[in-house]
């Protein structure tokens, strides 16, 4: 295994988030059916007939809403990887916190549906009173429902067994790879949402509209290990936050830069590019920097032709020859002054930089949005990965925008 793909293994957790649902649906038969003379079904090879609802779909919205919420949280800090989300080890006790509450929210749902359940399928019955016989001969018990609804989560981390044959190796490797690709990906559905459903046609928004944008650059600075082109994409919104306006609505030139980062960030390629190019636009930072001082003087001149040092108590003559000695001391002036110059000038590219730097940080800091992160990570469990395949596509996230 190669030692990037150890570093991303250290740095994440899986975090697998188990809901299930009942879906209230069972097949639609032919007897269900009532035919007028002469009609005729297709045969099931050509078509099937879908299924029919027992009760109202608007009683299990609950369910779905709560498993959705959960998803999102996992992929506000964290990316879909192995069937779950690869979350920073950092953020894995906060995500708890919150599956754990969501998990209790769940589990008060279900004692409410499951109370209301009789009344709930006697209620679709009179709404539906021709097709009462097909409704009630489907019915499922209480007890059966009872057991298709459920909440969990597992945070485990990832490892390789110690023997593993190459060909699986290098398919985790290449799961492992995509990451950074599927992190890309998520950050342009965000954008995307964020785009149609906020900034389009719009002359002036709330600052609500920055809600997203800083939760796209969270996630992308707490995933930066994943690919090296993401830091100077996250500087690049840091400095755009930072010159945003701390009241007001957000309007003009401003909001003209806001939406051009989202259009920057709803491509992922273009996002790629843009980190490459600035990370190739940076100068190169020396550890040691070296002045050479180009000085044309002979050194052994110099002892030859220099003063003795004087004694302890100089005499005035010695006193008087020494400040009329002009060659001694345009000697050495011309040393010093070029030590000092490229001194100066590194200086001065430091306090160029400071500036940006402390902006970063503050804006960083100005998030209302921002998560505690409890210390606690005692419940990670180790496990070890048998290749299996992540999913193809990631579904799109859910956000509620409020402007």
């Amino acid at each position: 295994m190669s030692h990037e793909t150890q570093v991303i293994l250290d740095r994440v957790v899986l975090v697998k988030v188990e809901a299930n649902i009942y879906g209230a649906r069972k097949k639609l038969k032919k007897e269900d059916l009532v035919l007028a003379d002469g009609s005729k079904l297709p045969p099931e090879d050509l078509a099937s007939l879908g299924s029919k609802r027992l009760l109202d779909p608007d009683k299990l919205t609950v369910f779905n809403r709560l498993k959705k919420e959960a998803e999102r949280i996992c992929l506000r800090v964290g990316t879909r990887f192995l069937g779950g989300f690869a979350v920073p080890v950092e953020s894995a006790a906060s995500i708890t916190a919150e599956l754990e509450r969501i998990g209790l929210d769940f589990a008060a749902a279900k004692t409410e549906f499951i109370a209301g359940y009789d009344a709930a399928v006697t209620d679709w019955v009179v709404r539906h009173p021709e097709f009462a016989g097909i409704i009630e001969q489907a019915v499922d018990s209480v007890e059966f429902v009872s057991t298709r609804l459920s909440f969990d989560f597992l945070v485990v981390s990832v490892g390789l067994p110690d023997s593993l044959p190459p060909a699986d190796i290098a398919r985790l490797e290449s799961k492992i790879g995509s990451l950074s690709e599927q992190m890309f990906y998520e950050i342009s559905v965000e954008a995307n949402q964020l785009i149609e459903q906020s900034l389009l046609g719009k002359e002036q928004v709330t600052r609500n509209a920055l809600r997203p944008i800083r939760r796209m650059r969270d996630k992308l600075d707490g995933l930066g290990f994943l690919d090296h082109r993401v830091a100077p994409v996250v500087a690049t919104i840091d400095d755009l936050l930072a010159r945003i306006p701390n009241k007001g609505a957000i309007e003009g030139s401003i909001l003209q830069e806001i939406l051009a980062m989202a259009m920057l960030l709803s491509d992922p390629d273009k996002t790629r590019r843009h980190g490459e190019g600035l990370l190739e636009a940076r100068p190169p930072v020396a550890d040691d920097v070296d002045v050479d001082v180009d000085v044309d003087v002979d050194v052994d001149e110099i002892i030859e032709h220099a003063e003795p040092e004087p004694p302890a108590t100089p005499t005035p003559v010695f006193a008087e020859t020494v400040s009329d000695s002009h060659d001694f001391s345009d000697l050495f002036d011309g040393i010093f002054d070029d030590e000092i110059e490229p001194e100066s000038v590194s200086e001065d590219w430091a306090l160029e930089v400071l500036p940006d730097k402390s902006q970063a940080d503050a804006t960083a800091t100005d998030d209302s949005d921002e998560d505690i992160q409890p210390d606690d990570q005692s419940d990670l469990v180790a496990v070890t990965a048998d290749g299996d395949d992540d999913e193809d596509a990631a579904e799109h996230s859910d956000q509620d925008y409020w402007f």
